[in-house]
């Protein structure tokens, strides 16, 4: 077992990242360790486990669409980080040769592991480099024990118990393919002996390659090799197939929700239930089936997520009610404040306490305040808000002139009417009243209603007659409708018959 003391600061700390294969067995055009695991690449995982041991160097071997490797690799904040290409995969020894350009003039330890090793823990590795520099070791790797050890190098040791080297399994014997003890490719060297190592391997093996499990046989001969067997294999299991993926992407997601279950929060349906690594979740949570939480989400206290959600990157202040079917990606939810259902809050959406989003409501680079309301069928993209406004039904802020957008400003207390559209930039101030069916174009002062609509025209009997029309039919003759009868036009007063004479005189008719 792998002590989880802290690292002992006599030496500085150097590592090689092996990063540069395709995977083959991946049969994908994509590098083995760009593949996602709980919504980030494979390669993102150890180096995050890595960069808790602060290293002095850090050497990226990289080959595969090496650009897009850097990339990845750049995520993780580690500022000692530099690539190296290794143009031509010619086995492990030659990629960590591809690094000896970063490690000129190092003197200290190097730790060696693999871009596609994604479950290590940032302990196991402090408590290996630990373990080398208390044993004094020129050479310590880590071990560990599978029942199935097929596809791994198994560790020899002698007749004393101690580590005379590794046998890969294409060069094994039937003797040493029973050894259950495995080589999961985690190396501490020390720097002074590790340059000489590289320039003694030799190809003379099955694959004809430079592997760098020969550095053990090496290291045993002349110096002291120190091994450390872990008691979790599951932390060493690399990646080569997508099935392999799929179990190790299964197995971190029920370690985190069972994770969280211990502290307080209630899974409905965990098998559906998809949560990443680095969310939080408050106590007395309650999340239904099929929700998805993915990125910098932080889920506060006592909210409720009724199931079918994808969430990323947002935050839910204590007691939200977030509704079936909603998408939430760089949202800031306010205490109290209720969402869909089928919402979509897009990046940029900030809710205060008690606001109330509804069913099919779109809202981006948006700012609601507190007890707004916008439950039906509505788009509020690049606006602000007050408080305790209310948003009708079908409301539209048209922030799009076809080449730049533009801001929406909406006062507290307003009523919108439905079927409106804001056409930004526009001001609405507060306690306006703004009609049912109004295109807003112009600023509405404080206080003020503002009704934009187009006279109602009736004629009766239109349908028959398009009826008659269209099955062929002669269309009746329109009767006169009787001043008396139901939406009959009424006779012109004479101030209004007075009106109209006037305005046929100016116009010329």
């Amino acid at each position: 077992m792998i002590s989880p003391s802290p690292v002992v600061e006599t030496r500085p700390l150097a590592a090689v990242v092996l990063a540069a294969g395709l995977g083959t067995r991946m049969r994908s055009a994509r590098a083995k360790v760009l593949h996602e695991l709980a919504g980030r690449p494979l390669l993102l995982h150890p180096l995050a486990a890595l960069a808790t041991l602060a290293p002095a160097r850090v050497a990226l071997v990289v080959g595969h669409q090496a650009d897009a490797v850097r990339e990845a690799a750049a995520r993780a904040g580690l500022p000692s980080l530099e690539s190296v290409v290794q143009a031509e995969q010619r086995g492990t020894g030659h990629a960590v040769a591809c690094a000896v350009p970063v490690l000129d003039g190092f003197a200290g330890d190097v730790l060696i592991l693999y871009g596609d090793v994604p479950l290590i823990r940032a302990s196991t590795l402090a408590g290996l480099v630990a373990a080398h520099r208390d044993a004094g070791a020129d050479l310590t790797l880590l071990t560990v024990r599978f029942e199935d050890p097929q596809g791994y190098g198994r560790i020899l040791r002698d007749n004393e118990g101690r580590v005379v080297g590794i046998v890969e399994e294409r060069d094994a014997t039937p003797a040493e393919r029973a050894i259950t003890e495995i080589n999961p490719g985690f190396y501490v060297f020390r720097s002074e002996i590790l340059l000489p190592l590289l320039r003694r391997l030799r190809p003379d093996n099955a694959q004809g390659e430079l592997y760098l499990t020969d550095a053990v046989r090496l290291t045993a001969e002349t110096g002291r090799v120190h091994a450390v067997c872990s008691d979790r294999p599951s932390e060493v299991l690399g990646v080569n197939t997508r099935a392999e993926l799929a179990k190790m992407e299964a197995m971190l997601r029920s370690e985190v929700i069972e994770r969280w279950m211990a502290v307080g929060v209630t899974f409905e349906d965990p098998a559906t239930a998809y949560v990443a690594p680095e969310v939080t979740i408050g106590a007395d949570t309650v999340i239904g089936p099929n929700v998805t939480l993915r990125g910098a989400t932080r889920i506060g206290k006592g909210c409720r997520l009724e199931g079918t959600a994808y969430v990323v990157d947002s935050t839910l202040a204590d007691g939200v009610l977030l509704r079936f079917g909603c998408v939430l990606e760089g949202a800031e939810i306010g205490p109290e404040a209720i969402i869909g259902p089928f919402a979509r809050l897009r990046p940029g959406t900030r809710l205060d306490e008690h606001v109330h989003i509804g069913n099919f409501v779109e809202t981006k680079q948006a700012h609601l305040g507190a007890r707004t309301k916008a439950s039906h069928l509505t788009y509020l993209g690049d606006c602000e808000i007050g408080a305790q406004t209310n948003i009708g039904a079908g409301t539209i802020t048209c922030n799009y002139d076809g080449f730049k957008k533009h801001r929406t400003r909406i006062g507290a207390r307003v009523q919108i009417g439905s079927d409106t559209q804001l056409v930004a930039p526009v001001v609405v101030g507060d306690d306006a009243y703004v009609g049912a069916g109004t295109t807003v174009t112009r600023d509405v002062p404080d206080g003020a209603l503002v009704v934009s609509r187009v006279p109602q025209r009736l004629v009766p009997g239109w349908m028959e007659r398009r009826r008659q029309r269209a099955n062929g039919a002669a269309a009746p003759a329109v009767a006169t409708t009787p001043a008396s009868a139901p939406h009959a036009r009424k006779p012109p007063t004479p101030k209004r018959a007075a009106r109209r004479t006037k305005a046929r005189r100016r116009s010329g008719r």
